[in-house]
């Protein structure tokens, strides 16, 4: 059995992830570390950083080490009518580290709901995403947006491509000013103006923001998003997830719902992910895509729990010490369920609750 305080916060997740997703049914998914890079060059939007780290392979290939577990899943699927693929998977990723600005190996772990993927499927998704972040900590939240509404609004207002480059960073950064500005220098009318900055105050309590939502657009447009949050009212993890339209990602991939997760004492989020029918299509798949992957690497922010003493037992043996007397005074103290490092002299900061000194005879 695994001693828990042995673990990373990281690695004591991957435990707990596995044993969740598998009860919903989503297998294992294993992959090779390298793809070939031109399937990253043919998607590179799609990638958190377009730098990738690449090396000829023995017939001249040129290969990259994989940046992205979601491409590697989806182009080796087939899409049948009536069948949804359910796996999950906890990879290493080489991306590089936004702080460092230098290539990282970061472990993520995550799943891919693909097929004839329907409503179900997308709360279980978001319902195993809320899970999954409570796993980890009490203290978390997960914000869900929906691309599917905010474009049809975009497009309505004005086609224009910067237009709605400028106006989702707005959204995103929750800054009404400057959308209302950038509004007015595209010749949007207060009413037009108004419709779009509700995005930017539709966030928190689920049921407040579909009644202001539907205010404005009328109920047939949330539909959705009502049917969802219905099914999230008899979930026990429904209480962790809120609405917030500044979850917004690249629209050119993702479509209807997307999410991103958040656990209290780490800045960034943790998690993200979606519904990504675009990005099947750009790669040559009709059915339809949602999942999630969890960055890992960001739980070594948590606080861990630090334990007073690196062993129990200091053990200090003399080279004319018996060895059998060492070993059977290890197993005795291992025995009775103590940790002991067996030393000829004491460690420099090492923490010890008790020293035991076998040297010149003693035990």
């Amino acid at each position: 059995m695994i001693e828990e305080t042995l673990l990373k916060n990281e690695e004591k997740a991957v435990y707990a992830l596995r044993s969740l997703y598998r009860r919903y049914g989503y297998l294992p998914f294993r992959m090779s570390k390298f793809e070939e890079y031109e399937l990253y060059v043919r998607n590179k939007d799609f990638l958190v950083s377009d730098r990738v780290i690449t090396f000829n392979d023995t017939n001249g290939k040129l290969l990259a080490l994989k940046p992205d577990v979601t491409l590697s899943i989806i182009r080796g699927g087939e899409d049948t009518p009536g069948v949804k693929q359910k796996v999950c998977y906890n990879e290493n990723v080489y991306r590089v580290s936004e702080s460092t600005h230098r290539f990282k190996e970061i472990m993520q772990a995550g799943l891919e709901c693909i097929g004839d993927v329907d409503l179900y499927d997308i709360y279980e998704v978001i319902s195993l995403a809320a899970q999954s972040l409570t796993l980890i900590s009490d203290r978390c939240a997960l914000e869900i947006s929906h691309l599917g509404l905010l474009s049809a609004v975009l497009d309505e207002l004005c086609p224009d491509g910067a237009f709605r480059e400028q106006a989702l960073r707005y959204i995103a950064g929750k800054n009404a000013h400057d959308l209302r500005r950038l509004c007015a220098e595209y010749g949007i009318g207060p009413d037009g103006t108004d419709r779009l900055a509700v995005f930017i105050t539709a966030y928190g309590d689920r049921h407040r923001v579909l009644d202001n939502l539907r205010a404005v657009f009328g109920t047939g447009a949330v539909r959705e998003l009502q049917m969802l949050s219905d099914l999230l009212d008899g979930s026990p993890v429904g209480d962790r997830v809120t609405f917030d339209f500044s979850v917004v990602n690249d629209m050119n991939y993702y479509n209807g719902f997307v999410f991103r997760g958040f656990l209290d004492g780490i800045c960034d989020s943790v998690l993200s992910g979606g519904q990504y029918d675009n990005m099947m299509r750009r790669v040559g798949r009709s059915s339809g895509a949602v999942g999630f992957a969890l960055y890992l690497d960001l739980l070594e922010q948590l606080t861990s729990v630090r334990r007073e003493y690196d062993v129990d037992v200091l053990l200090l043996y003399g080279p004319d010490t018996d060895c059998r007397a060492v070993a059977d005074k290890v197993a005795a103290l291992q025995a009775d369920g103590l940790t002991v490092t067996a030393q000829k002299a004491v460690p420099a900061k090492l923490r010890f609750r008790e020293l035991c000194d076998m040297r010149g005879g003693g035990v």
